[in-house]
């Protein structure tokens, strides 16, 4: 993904979490440590230089300030450039390749969507992603049953358990969409 915007998966999981509101590289390492984004390291070695390489870009600006102890810290604040290259990524459209090779990317994308891009975009997204699980599911089916007879058995169920993942996916999506909808008509 870092081909269009230069963010790679750790870098729009930082950017996005700064987005929400600014954080020290400790407390980055802490969300990394204690939620579902555990799958990124939350090691200095990986925060850190993610950190600084972004705000090398200018999309954060840390400023130092004095924590609780007398200890300085740097607090990430995103910067408007910032927003641009977080709004430029989370509203470019999903693709097949997407579904296939970054599933993590596009989920990413999607946790911190609504508050940068707007509900109808994030509605897009979800619409988008949905046909495109639907479609490369329904290619796999295609193939699996061209080949099924030929096929070892465990091949079979591991191609079966691909599948249905993104059937899931799918119906994950449609529910996403069914969800925010309703909360969009809430607020009118």
């Amino acid at each position: 993904m870092a081909q269009e915007t230069g963010l790679s998966t750790l870098s729009l999981a930082i950017l996005g979490l700064i987005s929400q509101r600014p954080l020290t590289g400790y407390d980055v390492r802490k969300v990394f440590a204690t939620t579902p984004m555990g799958h990124f390291s939350s090691s200095p070695g990986a925060i850190y230089p993610a950190l600084r390489r972004i705000e090398e870009a200018g999309w954060v600006r840390g400023k130092t300030g004095e924590g609780k102890t007398r200890r300085e810290r740097v607090v990430y604040e995103i910067t408007a450039r910032g927003i641009r290259v977080l709004k430029q990524h989370l509203s470019r459209p999903v693709t097949r390749d997407d579904v296939i090779w970054h599933m993590d990317d596009l989920m990413m994308r999607f946790a911190f969507m609504d508050p940068i891009v707007g509900r109808e975009t994030t509605l897009r997204f979800l619409q988008t992603f949905a046909s495109e699980l639907e479609a490369y599911a329904t290619e796999l089916r295609h193939y699996l049953d061209s080949v099924r007879q030929i096929m070892p058995p465990c091949g079979r169920l591991a191609m079966e358990n691909g599948i249905q993942g993104y059937e899931m996916n799918t119906q994950w999506a449609r529910r996403a969409i069914e969800e925010l909808q309703g909360n969009s008509q809430q607020a009118d």
